[in-house]
């Protein structure tokens, strides 16, 4: 678990460890998902996800799927964290500053940019694959510092703190983009209903409550309005982070939100997102051939993640030099830079969320197909990206 020191320098570093363990714990659950759905105990691996659980108030009824409880109940909690740790970096982190924005936005802008457009290019006139073009625009933070810690101590923080960044802003271009594409048959009474929690929430900020109970509990109830609503429930999740105080009434206590923070991230990082990654990295490779990988669909997301984010985050970032909108850090050389691009083609676990979004409608068809894409696309970005950073950080630092 991560102290309460108010060091930045060892928050950051702890935060860094803590994500590192996670992505390796990501690896794993991910080999046991393809290791359970391709052998004999599939069976009960495919009803385990399917068994059903509900839950029952009054009147009120959820039934659903574990599956579905892991993607939109337990995924909610994952976006609170990530919310609050957004909210955290924009009031005292890396996107505090204006100048510190700069570099790591070019770079995330540009990878969710090239990404989707290849993605998309490939799937041109069929308006179902299209609803997937999201899927390749993701980095999985996790996955992605877990390779860079296989690499030591030579991995500048300045890289890792980079990388942390444009995976955060890409996070922050995924809620969006989820909010305002992948919302579907909204019910406005629910939506209004959602609204009153909100209001709820920011007015127990404006009072100066400053414990979390009263936020978790307004927050469960705005979770179940939002599920009722056709936006994603997962959303509920970023609402409540961003209405969690910065500041205690004594100001010797710790601040609400990084209390929440340090006592969420293990439980996520440990918990949360390695039974994500079970639940849904469980991919059937009978009958898989060359002809089923290079159809549009898995070949967008594959292209996405692996071509489209490095040609993207570092493309973007040589522009800005070039046009002296931005500068790197005095540490880095381009080649780093090119390795952390390529890191940045690690979308797993957000990809994985994202293709369930897009495609669990009206195209289960393409469920297999975009969770092989991803698969793939992620493992290619990772095992280059390692490559280039053992090499550059194994030699002298240049720059173009």
């Amino acid at each position: 678990m991560l102290g309460r020191t108010t060091n930045p320098v060892q928050v950051i570093r702890e935060f860094l460890k803590l994500e590192s363990a996670s992505g390796l714990l990501l690896i794993a659950a991910m080999i046991v998902a393809l290791f359970l759905e391709n052998s004999p105990l599939s069976v009960l691996y495919d009803q385990l996800l399917e068994l059903p659980v509900g839950v029952r108030v009054g009147v009120l009824s959820i039934d659903k799927p574990l599956l579905l409880w892991i993607n939109d109940g337990l995924m909610a909690i994952f976006f609170l964290l990530v919310g609050v740790e957004l909210k955290r970096e924009m009031r005292e982190g890396q996107l505090a500053d204006l100048s510190q924005i700069t570099l790591p936005g070019i770079a995330a802008i540009g990878g969710i940019a090239v990404p989707a457009l290849i993605y998309m290019w490939l799937n041109r006139g069929n308006a179902v694959a299209l609803n997937g073009w999201a899927i390749p625009t993701a980095t999985d933070i996790a996955f992605a510092l877990a390779i860079l810690s296989l690499l030591g101590n030579r991995v500048p923080l300045s890289l890792k703190l980079l990388l942390m960044t444009v995976a955060i802003m890409d996070d922050l271009g995924a809620i969006i983009i989820i909010a305002v594409f992948y919302s579907t048959d909204i019910s406005l009474l629910s939506l209004i209903l959602a609204a009153v929690m909100l209001v709820i929430l920011f007015g127990l900020n404006r009072s100066g409550v400053t414990q979390i109970a009263p936020y978790v509990l307004v927050g469960i109830i705005l979770w179940v309005f939002v599920l009722q609503s056709g936006v994603h429930a997962t959303l509920a999740g970023v609402a409540v982070a961003f209405a969690i105080p910065t500041g205690a009434k004594n100001k010797e206590a710790p601040s609400p939100l990084r209390h929440l923070e340090h006592s969420l991230h293990p439980w996520v990082a440990f918990g949360i997102m390695p039974l994500f990654a079970f639940a849904n990295a469980g991919v059937s490779l009978k009958g898989i051939s060359l002809p089923i990988l290079l159809q549009p669909v898995p070949l967008g997301i594959i292209l996405g993640l692996f071509i489209g984010k490095q040609l993207g985050v570092f493309g973007f970032i040589w522009l800005g030099v070039k046009l002296r909108i931005t500068r790197l850090p005095d540490d880095l050389g381009w080649f780093e830079l090119y390795g952390m691009a390529i890191l940045g083609g690690i979308g797993f676990t957000m990809s994985l969320f994202i293709a369930s979004l897009a495609f669990e409608h009206d195209a289960v068809d393409y469920i297999v197909a975009d969770r092989l894409g991803i698969l793939l696309g992620s493992l290619l970005s990772a095992v280059l990206g390692y490559i280039v950073l053992h090499y550059a950080l194994g030699r002298k630092k240049r720059r173009f």
